[in-house]
């Protein structure tokens, strides 16, 4: 009998103080998690900052047109991508890694980039850069500036397709561009789909209007 009750005595009293522990871990979880998404907010920010200022600096110098333009290594800047109306402007590199994802639009390996015939695709995260594109439609302009071009896009249509749907970045007769991103835009933890906005080439300038 004095057996059975100090069992269930410290039975009583391990479960406060497994609740206790309980609640410190979800606790340090759920800060550890925070911190962790106000530096990734806070390094995207900086990251295209200094990019952007960057980038502007060097397509102010003019250049003498490459005969052939140079391969661009991972994470390398290819230029910068803005859709005026959602005042969506961010920089570009190579590549598609998590890694790049959380500072800029990454463009797609072995896609056509801008100037060449074919698909320029570029993926982006919903919950990022690309949030905006929720309120994308049809005929919003979409400007692709490199160092020494500025290219102009026009948006066509946009889709929703399962992840397989990999036909959307595949290499096409004309110009375009193609945008990437998980879908549903406000869908916690891993989105099922992809929301896609396609756009044909309209023109391609040396330099946008009124740069140096």
């Amino acid at each position: 009998m004095r057996a059975t009750f100090s069992m269930r005595h410290d039975a009583k009293g391990l479960a406060p103080g497994l609740l206790w522990a309980a609640h410190f871990v979800f606790l340090v979880a759920g800060i550890a998690m925070l911190g962790f998404a106000g530096y990734a907010v806070v390094d995207q920010y900086w990251y295209q900052r200094a990019e952007i200022s960057r980038f502007e600096a060097v397509r102010a110098i003019p250049k003498p047109p490459a005969a052939v333009a140079p391969p661009i290594a991972n994470g390398g800047v290819i230029g910068e991508l803005e859709v005026p109306r959602l005042k969506l402007k961010a920089m570009v590199v190579q590549g598609d890694s998590e890694q790049l994802l959380r500072r800029a639009v990454g463009h797609i390996p072995d896609t056509a980039l801008p100037g060449e015939t074919g698909n320029v695709a570029l993926a982006g995260h919903r919950d990022g850069i690309f949030r905006p594109l929720r309120n994308v439609l049809p005929g919003d302009s979409i400007i692709f500036r490199t160092p020494d071009r500025e290219f102009q896009y026009q948006v066509e249509w946009t889709a929703v397709v399962p992840p397989s749907a990999v036909r959307v970045i595949e290499p096409t007769s004309e110009p375009a561009l193609t945008l990437v991103t998980c879908f549903p835009f406000y869908y916690v933890g891993a989105a099922p789909e992809r929301f896609i906005v396609r756009a044909r080439n309209i023109a391609a300038l040396p330099r946008a209007p009124g740069a140096p």
